[in-house]
């Protein structure tokens, strides 16, 4: 096997002072009925952002992704129709997704709509009815959804890593099967819905062009009344990794290869944390970093490498994700494990340490820099317990790790043997290529 070489390193511009982190104006409250308000001042434009969070982890898959779908499909006194026409007049919206720790309703609209979106929210909250006509058809798409999804290539990668990560864990499985989302009811939803969307632990943000004590005046108006006798659901911690063999998911015919490593990580609080999101920049984080220079800049072995820390209620990992062409799925996981592997043995250079340093503040301050971004950034913490004002802190935190710091948490979480690897592509083409590198069990792709 040849020495592997990095490439030589690109000549950035220099870079520029770095701004102090300021946080915005906000207040919070926590309600009677245990829903926790966080109102943050951003006045940018007159519009304002609506997040609420509800912990939702452990419901039954299936259920959970149609009332995610439904949740504003109607009421006892309006059709979904007709809270969509109420929300239009204050130029607004709501929508509702799921992941595997809650269930999330999203919207926006003007600052003097803000009573109005709460009350057409709370009228939602405590009386959505699920109807059988419209439960239907967001099945039907559903379901349309999921098949598309399961012919896809990174979508099947990620379910197989998940599925090699997880074990037993219920983040194991994410997406459910189209004949089990066949099988929901309206009457099941009703239950789900009254037994885990209640206040107990919620999270409300709102961010915009207000006045923070006055907007959480509107919410307790609103959503003081919602209350629910359901019972809340704690996710066991993630299981630790269990490094073994490269798990092939055999896609005959592929013309690409998926690459997915999963590391070990560390929650926002740790105190590895900022030296070890510096690790993940020099690595792989961002477009100037060494693993995109290998094997995009330098061989073109792909187009997008990435790698990022996932963080979840239950725990969080470093994902590694790559898609590139089925003749190079061998030298492309090889210089991925020798990036790794570089950056946990020898100490990344100042200068590359500095300019990943400046990328991880600037993004800091970017993300807060619309309504939008703070409005998810505030929730983001806010569901894992933290508040803006950490932000402050990891700041402080990103801005004094040395270099030894990073060092020593890329040696304790970037070594390729604490990791898991899964490859989805062609194994009559690709296993002999990584039997050389690692050992190899395959099985069929499962979906």
């Amino acid at each position: 096997m040849t020495a592997t070489t990095s490439p030589a390193p690109r000549t950035l511009p220099p870079l520029g002072p770095t701004r102090r982190l300021k946080l915005p104006p906000q207040a919070e409250r926590k309600l009677a009925n245990g829903l926790t308000v966080i109102a943050v001042r951003r006045p940018a434009v007159p519009l304002v952002e609506v997040r609420l969070w509800v912990p939702f982890g452990g419901a039954h898959l299936a259920r959970g992704a149609v009332l995610s779908q439904t949740l504003l499909s109607g009421t006892a006194d309006r059709s979904t129709i007709e809270i969509a026409a109420e929300l239009q007049k204050v130029g607004g919206g709501l929508s509702a997704g799921l992941d595997p720790d809650r269930l999330m309703v999203s919207g926006a609209g003007l600052v003097t709509g803000l009573d109005r979106i709460l009350e057409l929210l709370a009228e939602v909250l405590t009386g959505a009815a699920y109807p059988a006509d419209e439960v239907a058809t967001e099945r039907d798409r559903l379901i349309d959804h999921i098949q598309v999804a399961q012919s896809q290539p990174a979508h099947l990668a990620r379910a197989a890593l998940l599925k090699r990560m997880y074990g037993k864990h219920p983040y194991a499985v994410q997406t459910p099967e189209p004949e089990q989302v066949r099988a929901v009811r309206p009457a099941a939803l009703r239950r789900l819905h009254a037994e885990r969307v209640h206040p107990a632990g919620a999270v409300l943000v709102l961010v915009g062009d207000i006045r923070p004590e006055k907007a959480l005046d509107a919410a307790e108006q609103a959503l003081g009344g919602w209350d629910g006798a359901g019972r809340a659901v704690t996710l066991p911690p993630e299981p630790p990794l269990e490094p073994g063999p490269l798990l092939l998911v055999d896609r005959p015919g592929s013309v690409q290869s998926s690459l997915r490593i999963a590391l070990p990580a560390v929650p926002r609080t740790h105190p590895d944390h900022a030296a070890l999101q510096l690790a993940n920049l020099v690595f792989g984080g961002y477009f100037s970093s060494r693993w995109v220079e290998n094997i995009r800049e330098d061989k073109g072995y792909t187009y997008g490498p990435h790698s990022m820390i996932e963080h979840s209620v239950a725990g969080s990992k470093l994902v590694v994700a790559a898609e590139v062409a089925t003749e190079v799925t061998g030298p492309a996981l090889l210089e991925t494990y020798y990036e790794l592997g570089r950056l946990a043995s020898l100490p990344p250079e100042e200068e590359e340490l500095e300019q990943a340093r400046q990328y991880a503040l600037g993004t800091l301050q970017l993300g807060m820099s619309t309504q939008a971004g703070l409005a998810a950034l505030t929730t983001a913490y806010a569901g894992n317990g933290l508040r803006l004002d950490f932000l402050a802190e990891h700041a402080a935190r990103l801005a004094k790790a040395s270099r030894d710091e990073v060092a020593a948490a890329a040696a304790r979480y970037l070594a390729p043997a604490r990791g898991v690897t899964v490859v989805l592509g062609d194994a009559e083409r690709i296993a002999d290529p990584l039997g050389v590198l690692t050992e190899v069990r395959s099985e069929p792709v499962s979906a």
